[in-house]
């Protein structure tokens, strides 16, 4: 069944199961491999992208509930929160292996854009989900709020 997506502003035309799992449509059939697999079950926040603007797991989000919809991956060069982002994590040197990252990274941007101006506790709160198993928190903490003061 030919399903319509749109991700990081581009258009496709997929024909697929619906209940195939959003992950799976970007990494093995858009080839957008920066969105990461990690647990599978929505726990770990790798695979973490932007439902308008929204941030959701995409290996537990179907290809049928997100048709027409705007997704954005970490692969968007269009979104200047994910920039912005991406930039300061840069700067504060969070990455160490970097698996969990992306997803990191979307988390933010998804929370940013829902309270632009978060404190400590806020950005803790909601960074909770997503897993770094090299324990960067300290420093995703330190990117996301340098990050608040150039939005």
């Amino acid at each position: 069944m030919f399903k319509k997506i749109i991700v990081d502003e581009k258009e496709y035309s997929i024909d697929i199961d619906p209940k195939t799992p959003l992950l799976w449509i970007l990494r093995d059939h858009l080839n957008l491999t920066g969105t990461k697999f990690g647990c599978g079950v929505g726990q770990c926040g790798a695979c973490t992208v932007l439902l308008n603007d929204k941030a959701v797991r995409a290996c537990q989000t179907f290809i049928s509930e997100v048709e027409t919809q705007h997704i954005k991956t970490i692969e968007t060069n269009t979104d200047k929160t994910v920039q912005k982002l991406q930039k300061f994590w840069v700067q504060e040197d969070v990455v160490q292996c970097g698996y969990c990252q992306s997803g990191q990274i979307m988390n933010a941007a998804g929370l940013l854009k829902k309270n632009p101006n978060p404190n400590d506790d806020e950005i803790v709160q909601a960074m909770d989900g997503n897993i770094c198993r090299c324990g960067t928190y300290s420093k995703i903490k330190t990117a996301i709020k340098a990050a608040v003061l150039e939005i």
